[in-house]
């Protein structure tokens, strides 16, 4: 079910595709560029960019808020601004919904 909506969603070098993938521990984010077929940034909760901002977290919600809040200031250095957010056939619920807002916060437009 969840590649039905790749099928729709395409990120382009103006607005990258950002992919979430939710396993029961961790929460993988990647900005995509389909056209070129190229990752722009990507990261999860393990990651050495992002364990200072999820040390104070206390549940994966939480740290899923966060990481979207460190890929935001990622992506604003690679000067990216507006995405398209590619839920990756997840419910816009829980930790992907977090991580949306995250994002959101940190000032990505989508």
């Amino acid at each position: 079910m969840p590649n039905r909506k790749k099928k729709r969603i395409f990120g382009t070098t103006e607005r990258p595709r950002l992919v979430v993938y939710r396993s029961i521990k961790y929460l993988h984010a990647q900005l995509v560029d389909d056209s070129k077929n190229e990752v722009i940034v990507g990261l999860f909760n393990k990651s050495k960019s992002a364990l200072d901002a999820l040390k104070d977290t206390k549940t994966k919600t939480d740290a899923s808020r966060a990481l979207g809040k460190v890929l935001a200031e990622q992506a604003k250095k690679k000067k990216v601004t507006k995405i398209v957010f590619d839920r990756n056939g997840y419910l816009y619920h829980g930790r992907v919904k977090a991580f949306a807002e995250g994002a959101r916060e940190g000032g990505l437009d989508f």
